[in-house]
Order: C-alpha cells, then structure tokens, then sequence
C-alpha cells in the first residue's frame, strides 16, 4: 500500500512542499514520473492546497511546453489524464528511460522529478553523468499493507502453495517474502517467480531466488504471455 507523504526529498514542511515546485514551471526544463503513485500523489498535493483550478487554467499549459517523461503506460495514462502530454513511456524501466532523456536536446534548467521514499539512483546518477541536472522531491512513502500477513495466511490455507507467484516491485518483495517463504517450506522451491521488468528481477535474484520469467514491457500483456509461457512449460494450462 502506498501512504503519500508531502515534503520534499529534504524531509522539510510546508517551506518546502511539492506544491511550491509545481507551481513554478519556468524553473524547470521538464518533469519525470516513474510510477503512477508519483501522480496520484501530484494530483493530491494539488487538491491539498484547493490549487485543482490554477492547474488547469494555467500550469498545466505551462508544464504542457516542456518535456514530460515517463515510464510505463499506466503512469503514462495518468499523465495524460491531467492533461500532459507524454514521452518515453515505451522505456519499460527507468534505465532507459534515462538514455532516452540523454538522448534529447536538453535545457539548461534542471528537471522535476517527483518520487517515493525507495526511488532508486539509476535514473539520477545517468542524467548527472550526462550533465543533465535534476531536482528530486518525496512526495510519497512506501509502506507494507497492514492485512498482508493475514491475505497471505488464507491463500495459503485456502489453495495452498501457488503455482506462481508474480512481483510488480523490489518493496513487495521485501515486505512479503519472509511471510512467503514461512508459508511455503520446502516447498518453495515447485513455485515459478516472476518479475514485472529488470529491477525487480534483481532483486528476487539477489534474494537467491531464481526468476522463472521476465515481462518483456511492464504490461499486462507482456506479463500474461510470460506467465503463460511458463505454466504451461510446468504444465499447469
């Protein structure tokens, strides 16, 4: 579950709020999102300060004159649906999406890039290495679901050891896996794990668990055809 935390990557208060970024596009060459919850947490910062109008009369078509990037078409959709156009969302990760962005003539102002507590430094440090400057602002936090102890429990108890377990991210695999592993025994080892893209790959490979599939794109399409693939190669479809 993702709980939002307005402030900024300095953990300061309202001097320093998201929204005071936002609202002065001319200090900026652009915006990065990585993932939807960085633009539901955007679209609540603006809600938070009752600033939903001054966005779409006037800072959406400033932000609209300048590069928005993103990963992904779920964070892309969400974009568009406040009104921004987008670029890179094809990336599949953020690796690429930091050689797409090198790859454009960039300005001389540095750019936005609203982000969660467990963003990683992939992006920041290529861009800075390109001498592409950035701004980082928290504006959320990640924390573990409450009940996932307990969801986890009745699966288990209900269908017992799954055929496949599937990760959208390095947290949910961090917050779920000493539960997943409890519950599974020995058994752990008939399950296939999945991953959406590279960087949550990774991480279930440096927990030494091997990985039965990667999405190609980090769509529900791409992860279907994987998932298939793989079941039916275990013949489980």
């Amino acid at each position: 579950m993702k709980v939002l935390l307005l402030k900024d990557a300095k953990g300061d208060d309202c001097g320093q709020d998201p929204y005071i970024r936002l609202s002065h596009p001319e200090c900026y060459g652009g915006l990065i999102f990585t993932s939807p919850r960085a633009v539901e947490a955007m679209e609540l910062c603006l809600e938070k300060h009752n600033k939903t109008e001054v966005w779409e009369k006037c800072l959406k078509g400033k932000w609209n004159a300048k590069p928005v990037y993103v990963v992904g078409n779920a964070t892309a959709s969400l974009v568009n649906k406040m009104g921004l156009n987008t670029e890179g969302e094809n990336c599949g990760n953020a690796e690429k999406l930091a050689e797409y962005i090198c790859s454009r003539e960039s300005s001389a102002l540095p750019l936005l890039f609203p982000c969660g507590t467990l963003k990683r430094e992939v992006l920041p440090k290529m861009l800075k290495e390109k001498g592409i400057t950035m701004e980082s602002i928290t504006i959320y936090q990640t924390i573990p679901h409450p009940g996932i102890q307990e969801n986890l429990n009745s699966y288990y108890s209900q269908q017992g050891i799954p055929a496949s377990i599937t990760f959208f991210s390095p947290s949910g695999l961090t917050y779920s896996l000493k539960h997943i592993q409890e519950l599974s025994g020995e058994s752990i080892d008939q399950i296939k794990f999945i991953a959406i893209g590279p960087t949550t790959a990774r991480a279930l490979a440096s927990q030494g668990l091997p990985v039965s599939c990667t999405a190609e794109s980090p769509t529900p399409q791409a992860l279907a055809t994987g998932l298939r693939k793989v079941l039916q190669t275990q013949g489980c479809c």
